[in-house]
């Protein structure tokens, strides 16, 4: 297998769905294609197809994971075209949560837009990120709420 094809072309797999997500959050065309969980397949199956072949010497390597096993896993073309599809496929799983996520809180898609780019290219910070915002985005839209009674607290 040509790994240095595959590597190069397997981000063609998620791509148009975050310059949907990131550039279009806002058109109701890539809610509903975002909203479709098989969007997420193809990356999940290249990579099933990609570590079925060697699944015993992957396994043997991630059950009893040592450094200097890892880095010897990944120091090849095909490990690390492997581990580049693992991030594809989860990131883009991520960055669909968010996206999804952002949709239902109402929070303005340009600031999601924001934390999906992180997401993208440093996935578990850009996932803080999206957390973050929403603590931050829910917890001032609960302030602003007015109380129950018309405005007035229970004491008044």
């Amino acid at each position: 297998m040509d790994f240095d094809l595959v590597f190069s072309l397997s981000s063609l797999l998620v791509m148009p769905f975050w310059l949907l997500m990131i550039f279009a959050g806002f058109w109701k065309f890539t809610e509903r294609v975002i909203s479709v969980v098989w969007i997420l397949v193809p990356a999940a199956l290249l990579y099933s197809i990609l570590v079925l072949p060697d699944i015993a010497g992957v396994l043997g390597q991630v059950s009893n994971p040592s450094l200097d096993g890892i880095a010897a896993l990944l120091g090849t073309p095909q490990g690390a075209t492997i581990a580049w599809v693992h991030f594809l496929a989860f990131d883009v799983f991520v960055g669909r949560w968010a996206y999804l996520d952002g949709r239902e809180q109402r929070i303005p898609w340009y600031l999601v837009s924001i934390t999906l780019v992180f997401i993208l290219m440093l996935g578990p910070l850009g996932f803080l990120l999206y957390l973050a915002l929403q603590t931050i985005w829910n917890t001032v839209r609960r302030n602003q709420r007015p109380t129950e009674a018309g405005g007035q607290t229970a004491s008044t």
